[in-house]
């Protein structure tokens, strides 16, 4: 019961600043806000002033700023995101479609991430020579340095304009996933399997590993028994919090390659100024923050007994 007041109470808590937030940041961006979403709804060739008024009076964005983030918190007590103020749409109907399409995005690189990072990390952990590990670990760290625009440039330049063997960008088909799961996941891969390495590195060099060896157990089943079930909690920990990172941070990588989710619309969001689906989105965002990280933390507690030590202290 303590844990789960606790995630609800982080819940809560993020979800009111958050929210906040996000309404003083936009009202505090430079121009008219009321002419931006008419620019949205109507074309900036036809907007003038009398479109913006109309809009102004039409959503009474010239009400005091208490009347409407009291209304904006009254309808999220209620379950209510609000409405665009461009398409008029509920904002929760958007984001849940949007934000499918980002958890697929997204849980897509963390395994192909996860699957390279573990393999490229344990071949070189269990490689005795040092070279192969020098070289990964300079390259590892250039990938996990670059930015992730950058990493999708390089991409799509080679594999979607010169090779022509993929799309650039768009969603439809399978082959839209390749490119901007690429880019998402070869950061990530280099960096998890650095941990990976790391953490097998620190066990093997343990005197338990050794002493298991001079017992006469096997290679083979001192690694499955003992070392791998010990490096696997950092190893967990790492790609977990990843996992929520990289769900927070494909707002770059889907506007680059036209992915349409969460990310997108945000970004489209700030432009139009649509302060319901901006306080929406960075409102889920900041809610699957909290809950894969209780998630990550579960997981990490069942692994390691040492935890539930703490826990019952």
């Amino acid at each position: 019961m303590r844990a789960s007041s606790r995630l609800l109470l982080r819940a809560g808590t993020v979800a009111g600043v958050v929210g906040i937030l996000s309404f003083f940041l936009m009202r505090n961006l430079p121009g008219d806000a009321a002419y931006r979403i008419a620019a949205a709804r109507y074309g900036y060739d036809v907007t003038d002033s009398a479109a913006a008024n109309t809009v102004r009076a039409e959503l009474a964005l010239d009400q005091p700023w208490w009347t409407q983030l009291g209304a904006w918190l009254g309808q999220l007590a209620q379950g209510d995101l609000g409405h665009s103020l461009v398409s008029g749409e509920r904002v929760w109907d958007e984001l849940s479609h949007q934000l499918g399409h980002t958890l697929a995005l997204s849980l897509s690189a963390w395994a192909l991430a996860l699957a390279t990072g573990l393999m490229v990390g344990t071949a070189l952990a269990l490689w005795g020579k040092a070279w192969p590990r020098r070289v990964w670990t300079a390259l590892a760290m250039a990938l996990r340095a670059s930015p992730s625009f950058v990493v999708g440039l390089l991409l799509a330049t080679w594999l979607a304009v010169h090779a022509n063997w993929l799309p650039a960008a768009g969603h439809g088909s399978a082959a839209h996933f390749v490119l901007p799961t690429m880019t998402l996941a070869l950061g990530l891969a280099a960096g998890l399997s650095l941990v990976t390495l790391q953490a097998l590195q620190q066990v093997l060099a343990a005197p338990w590993v050794k002493f298991a060896l001079t017992k006469g157990l096997s290679a083979p089943v001192v690694l499955s028994r003992h070392v791998l079930r010990n490096a696997a909690v950092p190893v967990t920990a790492y790609a977990g919090s990843q996992l929520v990172l990289l769900i927070e941070g494909v707002v770059v990588v889907e506007s680059f390659f036209a992915w349409p989710g969460i990310g997108h619309a945000l970004v489209h969001a700030l432009i139009a100024r649509d302060i319901p689906v901006v306080q929406g989105a960075a409102l889920c965002m900041g809610l699957m923050f909290v809950l894969l990280s209780a998630f990550v933390d579960g997981v990490c507690w069942l692994m390691d007994p040492r935890l539930h030590e703490r826990s019952m202290a």
